[in-house]
């Protein structure tokens, strides 16, 4: 087993209080990770303390394997003023190399060939010159999730990955995600309220609420009662 992350006995909050504590995981490569939770339960904390924007009131976070801690691709949840920003597809896409340039002014070949390469494995090369705040909210995720690959081929962090967007170009992300998992092994931590989701793709589930519930593989979380009440949820999303 490639053990890339190992999380012990976290405890996250912030100005002192703790929202979230207990919290044991680890995720190894191809792994894909779904992270469950109510409403302030801590989810967007410990996404902030894996990013290291924030730090952990306790306990320890291990990069290992293959993965140091700058190599976690990020697709935050998009902001209005995100969607309205005035820069080309290509511009962001290949933001997204910004830390492996040092003090560089400029990007380099191969980074330009990346994000090329990126552009086309998402289908969006057609898209390079326009401007990002022009296109429509299922393009505009393949175009942060683009840069997301030119910031490491090994870990992806999404956070509420289809916000905003209509079920087609939901479901269009979703698949993405899952090939770049099966096809490219890239381990996914995905933050998300989409039962369904979780229930399709996820091999991993962590369910966090004021202490972590559960963490284990989704076939051992079906099996709970909170992950049975869990796809009771499933269920009657599925027959509205």
């Amino acid at each position: 087993m490639n053990t890339q992350l190992e999380c012990k006995d976290l405890s996250l909050g912030y100005e002192g209080s703790i929202v979230t504590e207990d919290i044991n995981f680890t995720i190894s490569k191809g792994d894909y990770l779904c992270i469950l939770g109510e409403n302030g339960s801590g989810k967007s904390t410990l996404v902030k303390v894996l990013l290291g924007l924030n730090s952990q009131m306790s306990g320890e976070i291990r990069f290992c394997g293959d993965v140091s801690k700058n190599e976690i691709g990020y697709l935050p949840q998009q902001t209005i003023v995100q969607r309205d920003f005035p820069a080309s597809v290509r511009e962001i896409v290949i933001s997204g190399c910004a830390n492996r340039m040092g003090l560089r002014p400029f990007y380099n070949k191969e980074e330009k060939k990346l994000a090329d390469e990126m552009m086309e494995k998402l289908n969006i090369t057609d898209l390079k010159n326009r401007c990002y705040r022009e296109l429509s909210g299922g393009q505009q995720q393949r175009v942060l999730l683009a840069r997301a690959l030119c910031a490491t081929r090994k870990m992806l962090l999404l956070d509420e990955p289809v916000t905003g967007l209509d079920p087609k170009a939901a479901n269009e992300m979703y698949e993405l995600i899952y090939d770049l998992n099966k096809n490219d092994e890239i381990s996914i931590i995905m933050v998300s309220h989409d039962m369904n989701a979780a229930a399709k793709y996820a091999s991993h589930i962590l369910h966090i609420g004021s202490k972590q519930l559960f963490f284990g593989t989704k076939e051992d979380y079906m099996q709970t009662s909170i992950g049975k009440s869990f796809m009771d949820i499933v269920t009657l999303e599925q027959q509205k």
